[in-house]
């Protein structure tokens, strides 16, 4: 009988957790073509993972079909992820939802289907791994500081240029931290600089050359997008084949971002010549 009701206690204290966690997210981002398979929406795993969290309450969107708030903030939203431990004989799943650092907010249960057919057996397992989703009774609850519009603050990054140096032309400038008045944030811009050394005419988004504006890389398919604090998309940073080097998009820029003695730079060709941007990144 202690047992029983231990149980019943850990349970209901579990389905009170999640149901806290998953309140705080507006999405449910679902991918096109889940990690492992070969083709877009095999099995017909997508449409029905979408379908079951619509039926349930939840506003599920594919990855490519975001609305406006969600793309300016990838944090509204939880990526679903597929863990496939199938055997032969056994289709064996559980879906992970993650957040926008990449971060499991929530786990199912192991699906399970010992059909033939891999078709219906994907949707026996996903089917029976959504029992876990019964009784949450899901309603999105934003965190207080998301329910005014979502900024994200760099109070703690802002920098003053030290007066004795500000004057001091081809010389590292030293700074000192200065966060101002509460809650008051100042706009800055992304240092740019060439080869040479030399500030460039263009940043990444207008504004008086000063040191790197902070931009903060949010997690999107296959990379990071880097937000400033409007939140404005600055740069898009894809993965290549190489660890630590990323292919770069920005609105009228292509080029490469890469990581060298511990500082970002986004390198790309520009009226001919090669131009090095430095930025900094906080994942």
């Amino acid at each position: 009988m202690k047992i029983s009701l231990f149980t019943v206690l850990l349970f209901t204290l579990f389905l009170g957790n999640a149901q806290a966690d998953l309140n705080q997210y507006k999405y449910i981002i679902v991918p096109k073509k889940f990690d492992g398979f070969r083709n877009v929406n095999q099995y017909q795993t997508s449409t029905l993972i979408k379908f079951l969290f619509v039926e349930n309450g939840y506003n599920a969107v594919y990855e490519d079909a975001l609305p406006d708030d969600l793309n300016r903030d990838r944090c509204l939203g939880v990526v679903v992820g597929l863990k496939d431990d199938s055997s032969m004989f056994t289709t064996k799943l559980s879906l992970i939802l993650k957040d926008c650092q990449s971060k499991v907010v929530f786990e199912t249960k192991e699906g399970t289907s010992k059909e033939k057919d891999y078709k219906e057996a994907y949707k026996e397992a996903i089917r029976d791994a959504f029992g876990s989703f019964k009784g949450l009774d899901y309603k999105y609850s934003p965190k207080e500081e998301q329910e005014a519009p979502v900024r994200i603050s760099y109070k703690n990054d802002v920098k003053q240029l030290n007066e004795s140096d500000a004057n001091k032309p081809d010389a590292a400038v030293s700074v000192e931290d200065n966060t101002g008045k509460k809650g008051e944030v100042t706009e800055m811009a992304p240092q740019v600089v060439n080869q040479e050394g030399d500030a460039s005419k263009k940043a990444l988004k207008k504004g008086p050359i000063v040191p790197p504006t902070v931009l903060y890389a949010q997690v999107i398919n296959n990379g990071y997008q880097l937000v400033d604090a409007s939140p404005k998309v600055i740069l898009k940073m894809l993965k290549s084949t190489l660890e630590g080097v990323f292919i770069a998009e920005s609105l009228d820029l292509n080029g490469v971002v890469y990581k060298r003695n511990n500082k970002w730079y986004f390198e790309y060709n520009k009226d001919g010549k090669v131009v090095v941007d430095e930025l900094n990144i906080k994942f």
